[in-house]
């Protein structure tokens, strides 16, 4: 957890250094201060993911994406289907009227 302890503590230095500049009304160190605990609060997660299993993951990632694709074996080309001619509709039959 040593770079998780070294984010917390680029923070904790932040938060400090804000602390003073509040009590103290140093207003020219604001900036300052908030850009130090900006820092902190982004290197935590990163300090998280790198003292966990992380770098193991993005190892395992890179060398999916660098290994060659398998060839597929071939398969033998099959034939497709015959085609079946859809059934002739009869001819539609007109009613006649009788004669009267």
């Amino acid at each position: 957890m040593r770079y998780t302890k070294a984010a917390l503590l680029i923070f904790g230095l932040g938060l400090m250094t804000g602390f003073v500049v509040v009590v103290g009304e140093f207003s020219e160190w604001e900036r300052l201060a908030a850009a130090i605990m900006a820092l902190g609060l982004v290197l935590i997660p990163i300090g998280l993911f790198a003292d966990g299993h992380g770098m193991a993951a993005i190892r395992w990632i890179v060398a999916r994406f660098r290994r060659k694709k398998r060839a597929r074996p071939r398969t033998k080309a099959r034939r497709p289907p015959a085609r079946r001619k859809p059934p002739s509709r009869a001819p539609a039959r007109t009613t006649r009227r009788k004669r009267s």
